[in-house]
Protein backbone atom coordinates (compact mmCIF):
# COMPACT_ATOMS: atom_id res chain seq x y z
CA UNK A 1 0.00 0.00 0.00
CA UNK A 2 2.80 2.29 0.84
CA UNK A 3 4.67 1.51 -2.56
CA UNK A 4 1.54 2.53 -4.33
CA UNK A 5 1.07 5.97 -2.57
CA UNK A 6 4.95 6.90 -3.22
CA UNK A 7 4.49 5.82 -6.77
CA UNK A 8 1.14 8.33 -6.69
CA UNK A 9 3.62 10.99 -4.86
CA UNK A 10 6.16 10.49 -7.67
CA UNK A 11 3.98 10.68 -10.67
CA UNK A 12 2.41 14.25 -9.47
CA UNK A 13 4.85 15.64 -8.10
CA UNK A 14 7.39 16.76 -11.30
CA UNK A 15 4.27 18.95 -12.04
CA UNK A 16 3.85 20.75 -9.10
CA UNK A 17 6.72 23.05 -8.98
CA UNK A 18 5.44 24.28 -12.39
CA UNK A 19 2.03 24.50 -11.37
CA UNK A 20 2.78 26.76 -8.35
CA UNK A 21 4.85 29.03 -10.32
CA UNK A 22 2.03 29.83 -13.01
CA UNK A 23 -0.29 30.42 -9.95
CA UNK A 24 2.44 32.94 -8.81
CA UNK A 25 3.31 34.53 -11.53
CA UNK A 26 -0.69 35.41 -12.62
CA UNK A 27 -0.76 36.78 -8.70
CA UNK A 28 2.06 38.94 -9.31
CA UNK A 29 0.72 40.19 -12.97
CA UNK A 30 -2.65 40.81 -11.10
CA UNK A 31 -1.12 42.65 -8.16
CA UNK A 32 0.74 44.73 -10.67
CA UNK A 33 -2.02 45.22 -12.74
CA UNK A 34 -3.97 46.75 -9.65
CA UNK A 35 -1.21 48.73 -8.84
CA UNK A 36 -0.87 50.18 -12.42
CA UNK A 37 -4.42 51.02 -12.87
CA UNK A 38 -4.82 52.55 -8.90
CA UNK A 39 -1.64 54.31 -9.41
CA UNK A 40 -2.20 55.49 -12.84
CA UNK A 41 1.18 54.77 -13.86
CA UNK A 42 0.23 54.98 -17.77
CA UNK A 43 -1.70 58.20 -17.63
CA UNK A 44 1.03 60.96 -19.05
CA UNK A 45 2.13 64.32 -17.40
CA UNK A 46 0.84 67.53 -19.10
CA UNK A 47 0.89 71.54 -19.04
CA UNK A 48 -2.23 72.80 -17.15
CA UNK A 49 -5.48 73.83 -19.51
CA UNK A 50 -5.33 77.20 -19.28
CA UNK A 51 -8.88 78.96 -20.49
CA UNK A 52 -9.27 82.67 -20.82
CA UNK A 53 -10.29 85.38 -23.01
CA UNK A 54 -7.18 86.72 -25.38
CA UNK A 55 -6.34 90.11 -23.46
CA UNK A 56 -3.63 92.00 -23.04
CA UNK A 57 -3.65 91.73 -19.22
CA UNK A 58 -4.32 87.61 -19.16
CA UNK A 59 -1.22 87.64 -21.78
CA UNK A 60 0.63 89.49 -19.71
CA UNK A 61 -0.21 87.80 -16.29
CA UNK A 62 0.83 83.95 -18.33
CA UNK A 63 3.76 85.21 -19.86
CA UNK A 64 4.86 86.22 -16.51
CA UNK A 65 3.65 83.13 -14.51
CA UNK A 66 5.88 80.11 -16.80
CA UNK A 67 4.90 77.69 -14.52
CA UNK A 68 1.35 77.66 -15.90
CA UNK A 69 2.57 76.82 -19.13
CA UNK A 70 5.57 73.79 -18.50
CA UNK A 71 4.43 70.69 -17.34
CA UNK A 72 2.86 69.39 -13.65
CA UNK A 73 5.19 67.00 -12.82
CA UNK A 74 3.88 64.89 -9.57
CA UNK A 75 6.23 62.23 -8.31
CA UNK A 76 6.75 59.11 -10.43
CA UNK A 77 5.35 55.74 -8.51
CA UNK A 78 2.29 57.76 -6.57
CA UNK A 79 1.88 61.16 -7.70
CA UNK A 80 -0.32 60.50 -10.67
CA UNK A 81 -3.29 59.32 -8.65
CA UNK A 82 -5.96 61.81 -7.02
CA UNK A 83 -6.43 59.46 -4.76
CA UNK A 84 -2.75 59.44 -3.19
CA UNK A 85 -2.09 63.36 -3.98
CA UNK A 86 -5.48 63.34 -1.89
CA UNK A 87 -4.70 61.06 1.15
CA UNK A 88 -1.24 62.53 1.56
CA UNK A 89 -2.70 66.18 2.04
CA UNK A 90 -4.65 64.60 4.71
CA UNK A 91 -2.77 63.10 6.56
CA UNK A 92 0.46 65.48 6.14
CA UNK A 93 -0.64 68.48 4.45
CA UNK A 94 2.83 69.01 3.67
CA UNK A 95 6.32 67.31 3.91
CA UNK A 96 9.02 68.68 6.59
CA UNK A 97 6.60 71.91 6.95
CA UNK A 98 8.27 75.16 8.74
CA UNK A 99 6.65 76.54 11.34
CA UNK A 100 6.42 80.37 10.90
CA UNK A 101 5.69 83.19 13.94
CA UNK A 102 2.75 85.08 13.82
CA UNK A 103 0.14 86.88 16.43
CA UNK A 104 -2.98 85.40 16.92
CA UNK A 105 -5.73 88.33 16.88
CA UNK A 106 -9.39 88.00 18.64
CA UNK A 107 -12.42 89.67 16.94
CA UNK A 108 -15.49 90.43 18.72
CA UNK A 109 -18.50 89.88 16.49
CA UNK A 110 -21.95 91.67 17.19
CA UNK A 111 -23.35 88.23 17.55
CA UNK A 112 -21.29 87.41 20.37
CA UNK A 113 -19.07 85.31 18.29
CA UNK A 114 -15.19 85.88 18.47
CA UNK A 115 -13.28 85.46 15.18
CA UNK A 116 -9.78 84.30 15.32
CA UNK A 117 -6.81 85.14 12.70
CA UNK A 118 -3.30 84.79 12.70
CA UNK A 119 -1.28 87.52 11.61
CA UNK A 120 2.98 86.81 9.76
CA UNK A 121 4.99 89.95 9.23
CA UNK A 122 7.39 89.43 5.98
CA UNK A 123 10.11 88.33 5.94
CA UNK A 124 11.57 89.74 2.30
CA UNK A 125 11.36 92.85 0.25
CA UNK A 126 8.34 92.01 -2.35
CA UNK A 127 9.15 92.48 -5.92
CA UNK A 128 7.71 95.63 -6.33
CA UNK A 129 8.82 97.10 -3.04
CA UNK A 130 4.95 97.24 -1.73
CA UNK A 131 3.25 97.04 1.43
CA UNK A 132 1.20 93.57 -0.06
CA UNK A 133 -0.78 91.50 1.86
CA UNK A 134 -2.22 87.51 1.86
CA UNK A 135 -5.44 87.14 3.13
CA UNK A 136 -5.60 83.87 3.17
CA UNK A 137 -8.81 81.28 3.96
CA UNK A 138 -8.51 77.69 4.67
CA UNK A 139 -10.31 74.71 3.82
CA UNK A 140 -13.14 72.69 5.58
CA UNK A 141 -12.49 72.68 9.38
CA UNK A 142 -9.38 74.13 9.02
CA UNK A 143 -7.07 76.79 10.46
CA UNK A 144 -3.20 78.68 10.69
CA UNK A 145 -1.82 75.73 12.73
CA UNK A 146 -2.35 73.26 9.61
CA UNK A 147 0.59 72.13 7.72
CA UNK A 148 -0.60 73.01 3.87
CA UNK A 149 -1.41 76.86 5.43
CA UNK A 150 2.11 77.12 7.20
CA UNK A 151 4.17 75.89 4.37
CA UNK A 152 1.98 78.25 1.75
CA UNK A 153 3.35 81.27 4.54
CA UNK A 154 6.09 80.50 5.01
CA UNK A 155 7.10 80.83 1.19
CA UNK A 156 4.67 83.91 1.23
CA UNK A 157 6.77 85.53 3.29
CA UNK A 158 9.82 84.75 2.26
CA UNK A 159 8.93 86.38 -1.18
CA UNK A 160 7.73 89.95 1.52
CA UNK A 161 4.23 89.50 1.58
CA UNK A 162 2.36 89.89 5.08
CA UNK A 163 -0.22 86.78 5.25
CA UNK A 164 -3.55 87.25 6.97
CA UNK A 165 -4.95 83.70 7.89
CA UNK A 166 -8.68 83.32 8.98
CA UNK A 167 -9.55 80.09 11.95
CA UNK A 168 -12.77 78.89 10.96
CA UNK A 169 -14.80 79.61 13.83
CA UNK A 170 -14.61 76.31 15.85
CA UNK A 171 -11.70 74.76 13.80
CA UNK A 172 -8.82 76.15 16.11
CA UNK A 173 -8.60 73.26 19.28
CA UNK A 174 -8.75 74.39 22.49
CA UNK A 175 -10.69 77.76 21.90
CA UNK A 176 -14.49 77.53 23.00
CA UNK A 177 -16.70 79.30 20.92
CA UNK A 178 -18.36 82.74 22.45
CA UNK A 179 -21.79 82.19 20.95
CA UNK A 180 -23.79 79.22 19.51
CA UNK A 181 -22.58 79.58 16.01
CA UNK A 182 -19.42 77.79 14.19
CA UNK A 183 -18.22 78.24 10.54
CA UNK A 184 -20.77 77.01 7.40
CA UNK A 185 -19.80 76.72 3.50
CA UNK A 186 -20.06 80.16 2.49
CA UNK A 187 -20.47 82.65 5.69
CA UNK A 188 -18.35 85.36 5.29
CA UNK A 189 -18.78 87.32 8.77
CA UNK A 190 -15.39 85.66 9.79
CA UNK A 191 -13.24 86.87 6.70
CA UNK A 192 -15.30 90.40 6.36
CA UNK A 193 -14.15 90.99 9.88
CA UNK A 194 -10.86 90.29 8.84
CA UNK A 195 -10.47 91.79 6.05
CA UNK A 196 -11.87 94.76 7.63
CA UNK A 197 -8.90 94.74 10.47
CA UNK A 198 -6.30 94.80 7.55
CA UNK A 199 -7.67 97.73 5.64
CA UNK A 200 -7.94 99.59 8.85
CA UNK A 201 -4.77 98.87 10.59
CA UNK A 202 -2.19 98.84 7.42
CA UNK A 203 -3.94 101.84 5.22
CA UNK A 204 -1.29 101.39 3.03
CA UNK A 205 -1.83 98.15 1.97
CA UNK A 206 -3.18 95.80 -1.31
CA UNK A 207 -4.26 92.77 -0.49
CA UNK A 208 -4.25 89.37 -2.46
CA UNK A 209 -7.32 87.33 -1.50
CA UNK A 210 -6.46 83.40 -1.67
CA UNK A 211 -9.16 80.70 -0.98
CA UNK A 212 -8.30 76.84 -0.48
CA UNK A 213 -10.97 74.48 -1.40
CA UNK A 214 -14.09 75.58 1.24
CA UNK A 215 -12.29 78.73 1.87
CA UNK A 216 -12.01 79.22 -2.15
CA UNK A 217 -16.00 79.30 -1.87
CA UNK A 218 -15.86 81.46 0.84
CA UNK A 219 -13.51 84.35 -0.68
CA UNK A 220 -14.98 84.56 -4.25
CA UNK A 221 -18.66 84.65 -2.24
CA UNK A 222 -17.22 87.22 -0.15
CA UNK A 223 -15.86 89.67 -2.94
CA UNK A 224 -19.06 88.94 -5.09
CA UNK A 225 -21.31 90.23 -2.45
CA UNK A 226 -20.91 93.95 -2.67
CA UNK A 227 -18.85 95.66 -4.55
CA UNK A 228 -17.10 97.19 -1.84
CA UNK A 229 -15.86 93.92 -0.59
CA UNK A 230 -13.19 94.48 -3.92
CA UNK A 231 -11.87 97.86 -2.45
CA UNK A 232 -7.81 97.83 -2.30
CA UNK A 233 -8.37 93.99 -3.48
CA UNK A 234 -5.86 93.43 -6.12
CA UNK A 235 -6.75 90.12 -7.34
CA UNK A 236 -7.94 86.78 -5.91
CA UNK A 237 -7.09 83.03 -6.09
CA UNK A 238 -9.00 80.59 -5.72
CA UNK A 239 -7.91 76.25 -5.30
CA UNK A 240 -9.98 73.15 -5.62
CA UNK A 241 -13.22 74.70 -4.84
CA UNK A 242 -16.33 72.92 -5.74
CA UNK A 243 -18.45 76.47 -6.46
CA UNK A 244 -21.88 74.96 -6.13
CA UNK A 245 -22.50 73.46 -2.76
CA UNK A 246 -26.24 72.40 -4.40
CA UNK A 247 -24.84 70.61 -7.04
CA UNK A 248 -21.93 69.26 -5.43
CA UNK A 249 -24.28 67.18 -2.76
CA UNK A 250 -25.28 65.43 -5.44
CA UNK A 251 -22.12 63.80 -6.77
CA UNK A 252 -20.88 63.29 -3.27
CA UNK A 253 -24.10 60.31 -3.29
CA UNK A 254 -22.07 58.56 -5.84
CA UNK A 255 -19.51 55.53 -5.55
CA UNK A 256 -17.31 56.94 -8.47
CA UNK A 257 -14.08 58.15 -7.66
CA UNK A 258 -14.97 56.67 -3.99
CA UNK A 259 -16.84 60.08 -2.90
CA UNK A 260 -19.47 58.24 -1.25
CA UNK A 261 -16.64 56.86 0.99
CA UNK A 262 -14.54 60.69 1.23
CA UNK A 263 -18.01 61.97 1.89
CA UNK A 264 -18.91 59.54 4.90
CA UNK A 265 -14.83 60.45 6.42
CA UNK A 266 -15.38 64.47 5.59
CA UNK A 267 -19.05 64.23 7.88
CA UNK A 268 -17.74 61.97 10.55
CA UNK A 269 -14.39 65.00 11.29
CA UNK A 270 -17.33 67.36 11.10
CA UNK A 271 -19.33 65.58 13.73
CA UNK A 272 -16.32 65.44 15.68
CA UNK A 273 -15.64 69.36 15.50
CA UNK A 274 -19.19 69.97 16.03
CA UNK A 275 -19.60 67.53 19.10
CA UNK A 276 -16.49 69.24 20.36
CA UNK A 277 -18.68 72.29 21.03
CA UNK A 278 -22.35 70.70 21.91
CA UNK A 279 -21.52 72.44 25.23
CA UNK A 280 -21.63 75.97 23.30
CA UNK A 281 -23.75 75.15 20.46
CA UNK A 282 -26.70 73.14 22.35
CA UNK A 283 -26.98 74.34 24.96
CA UNK A 284 -26.47 78.29 25.21
CA UNK A 285 -29.84 80.36 25.84
CA UNK A 286 -29.62 81.57 22.38
CA UNK A 287 -29.09 78.32 20.52
CA UNK A 288 -30.97 77.56 17.55
CA UNK A 289 -29.95 73.90 18.24
CA UNK A 290 -32.90 71.59 19.56
CA UNK A 291 -32.10 68.26 21.33
CA UNK A 292 -33.22 66.06 18.65
CA UNK A 293 -30.46 67.87 16.20
CA UNK A 294 -28.06 66.22 18.66
CA UNK A 295 -30.00 62.64 17.93
CA UNK A 296 -29.75 63.51 14.22
CA UNK A 297 -25.75 64.47 14.39
CA UNK A 298 -24.74 61.54 16.17
CA UNK A 299 -26.75 59.28 13.00
CA UNK A 300 -25.21 61.51 10.36
CA UNK A 301 -23.23 59.85 7.70
CA UNK A 302 -22.62 62.40 5.02
CA UNK A 303 -22.49 65.57 4.60
CA UNK A 304 -26.03 66.56 3.81
CA UNK A 305 -27.03 64.90 7.36
CA UNK A 306 -24.40 67.77 8.66
CA UNK A 307 -25.74 70.48 6.68
CA UNK A 308 -29.57 70.16 7.41
CA UNK A 309 -28.12 70.71 11.09
CA UNK A 310 -25.92 73.57 10.41
CA UNK A 311 -28.11 75.45 8.25
CA UNK A 312 -29.92 76.45 11.31
CA UNK A 313 -26.78 78.20 12.58
CA UNK A 314 -28.70 81.36 9.48
CA UNK A 315 -32.07 80.50 10.06
CA UNK A 316 -32.00 79.14 6.41
CA UNK A 317 -35.79 77.22 6.38
CA UNK A 318 -34.41 74.25 3.77
CA UNK A 319 -31.09 72.74 2.67
CA UNK A 320 -31.62 73.87 -0.57
CA UNK A 321 -32.11 77.65 0.88
CA UNK A 322 -28.90 76.77 2.72
CA UNK A 323 -26.98 75.30 -0.42
CA UNK A 324 -27.84 78.33 -2.78
CA UNK A 325 -27.52 81.48 -0.19
CA UNK A 326 -23.68 80.00 0.76
CA UNK A 327 -22.83 78.90 -3.08
CA UNK A 328 -20.20 81.65 -4.55
CA UNK A 329 -21.99 80.41 -7.54
CA UNK A 330 -24.32 83.40 -7.59
CA UNK A 331 -21.71 85.89 -6.53
CA UNK A 332 -19.14 85.16 -8.43
CA UNK A 333 -19.94 86.78 -11.94
CA UNK A 334 -20.04 90.17 -9.90
CA UNK A 335 -16.09 89.36 -9.08
CA UNK A 336 -14.29 92.22 -11.58
CA UNK A 337 -10.70 91.76 -9.72
CA UNK A 338 -8.31 89.61 -11.97
CA UNK A 339 -9.55 86.17 -10.85
CA UNK A 340 -7.25 82.94 -11.02
CA UNK A 341 -9.13 79.82 -10.17
CA UNK A 342 -7.14 76.13 -10.07
CA UNK A 343 -8.80 73.34 -10.22
CA UNK A 344 -7.71 69.80 -11.20
CA UNK A 345 -8.81 66.67 -12.87
CA UNK A 346 -8.29 63.68 -10.82
CA UNK A 347 -9.39 65.31 -7.82
CA UNK A 348 -12.02 62.91 -5.98
CA UNK A 349 -13.70 65.99 -4.31
CA UNK A 350 -14.82 68.08 -7.08
CA UNK A 351 -16.57 66.26 -9.73
CA UNK A 352 -15.69 67.22 -13.62
CA UNK A 353 -19.50 68.64 -14.05
CA UNK A 354 -18.76 71.25 -11.74
CA UNK A 355 -15.84 72.43 -13.42
CA UNK A 356 -18.19 73.88 -16.19
CA UNK A 357 -18.99 76.09 -14.32
CA UNK A 358 -15.61 78.41 -14.02
CA UNK A 359 -14.96 76.86 -17.86
CA UNK A 360 -17.86 79.00 -18.67
CA UNK A 361 -16.76 81.78 -16.53
CA UNK A 362 -13.63 82.13 -17.63
CA UNK A 363 -15.23 82.26 -21.14
CA UNK A 364 -17.40 84.99 -20.49
CA UNK A 365 -15.69 87.22 -17.62
CA UNK A 366 -12.16 89.03 -19.11
CA UNK A 367 -10.72 89.14 -15.27
CA UNK A 368 -10.78 85.72 -15.40
CA UNK A 369 -8.43 82.68 -15.95
CA UNK A 370 -9.58 79.10 -14.79
CA UNK A 371 -6.27 76.28 -14.99
CA UNK A 372 -6.92 72.83 -15.15
CA UNK A 373 -4.32 70.10 -14.06
CA UNK A 374 -4.45 66.56 -15.02
CA UNK A 375 -2.90 65.31 -11.93
CA UNK A 376 -2.90 66.31 -8.49
CA UNK A 377 -5.77 65.55 -6.41
CA UNK A 378 -7.72 67.47 -4.04
CA UNK A 379 -4.86 69.95 -2.64
CA UNK A 380 -1.90 67.73 -3.52
CA UNK A 381 -0.24 69.02 -6.10
CA UNK A 382 2.98 67.54 -4.41
CA UNK A 383 6.28 67.27 -7.12
CA UNK A 384 9.01 65.27 -6.54
CA UNK A 385 11.08 62.87 -8.79
CA UNK A 386 10.03 59.59 -7.69
CA UNK A 387 9.08 58.43 -4.66
CA UNK A 388 9.67 61.63 -1.73
CA UNK A 389 7.70 65.18 -2.82
CA UNK A 390 9.27 68.30 -2.36
CA UNK A 391 8.48 70.36 0.80
CA UNK A 392 7.37 73.46 -1.52
CA UNK A 393 4.20 72.59 -4.27
CA UNK A 394 3.16 73.44 -7.60
CA UNK A 395 -0.16 75.35 -6.22
CA UNK A 396 2.63 77.26 -3.14
CA UNK A 397 4.68 78.10 -6.45
CA UNK A 398 1.79 79.57 -8.98
CA UNK A 399 -0.17 81.30 -6.08
CA UNK A 400 2.54 83.46 -5.41
CA UNK A 401 4.02 83.52 -8.98
CA UNK A 402 0.53 84.88 -10.23
CA UNK A 403 0.35 87.35 -7.59
CA UNK A 404 3.56 88.90 -8.52
CA UNK A 405 2.60 88.88 -11.59
CA UNK A 406 -0.81 91.30 -10.67
CA UNK A 407 1.34 93.22 -8.95
CA UNK A 408 4.08 94.16 -10.92
CA UNK A 409 1.08 94.52 -13.37
CA UNK A 410 -0.50 97.19 -10.96
CA UNK A 411 2.95 99.00 -10.84
CA UNK A 412 2.71 99.29 -14.42
CA UNK A 413 -0.74 100.13 -15.56
CA UNK A 414 -0.08 103.26 -16.76
CA UNK A 415 2.37 102.00 -19.33
CA UNK A 416 0.38 99.07 -20.00
CA UNK A 417 -2.90 101.30 -20.97
CA UNK A 418 -0.70 103.19 -23.46
CA UNK A 419 0.54 100.11 -24.81
CA UNK A 420 -3.26 99.50 -24.63
CA UNK A 421 -4.57 102.46 -26.76
CA UNK A 422 -1.69 101.75 -29.17
CA UNK A 423 -2.69 98.47 -29.34
CA UNK A 424 -6.23 99.49 -30.41
CA UNK A 425 -4.79 102.30 -32.87
CA UNK A 426 -2.93 99.63 -34.85
CA UNK A 427 -6.47 97.47 -35.14
CA UNK A 428 -8.66 100.17 -36.05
Amino acid sequence: MSAHVETDAQTISPDMPAMFDGVKLAAVAAVLYIVVRCLNLKSPTAAPEISCQDTPHNRYLIKSCPILTKEYIPPLLWGKSGHFQTALYGKMGRVSSPHPCGVRMFLPMQDGATATFDLFEPLGDHVIGDDITMAICPGIGNHSEKHYIRTFVDHSQKQGYRCAVLNHLGALPNIELTSPRMFTYGCTWEFSAMMGYIRRTFPQTHIIVVGFSLGGNLVCKFLGENPANQDKVLCCVSVCQGYSALRAQETFLKWDRCRRLYNFFLADNMKKLILSHRGSLFGMRTSKMEITDLSRLYAATSLTHIDDIMRKFHGHDSLKEYYEKESCVNYIHNVNVPLLLVNSSDDPLVHESLLTIPRTLAEKKENVIFVLTMHGGHLGFFEGAVLIPQPLTWIDKVVVSYADAVCQWEKRRPCHRATDRTELKGKA
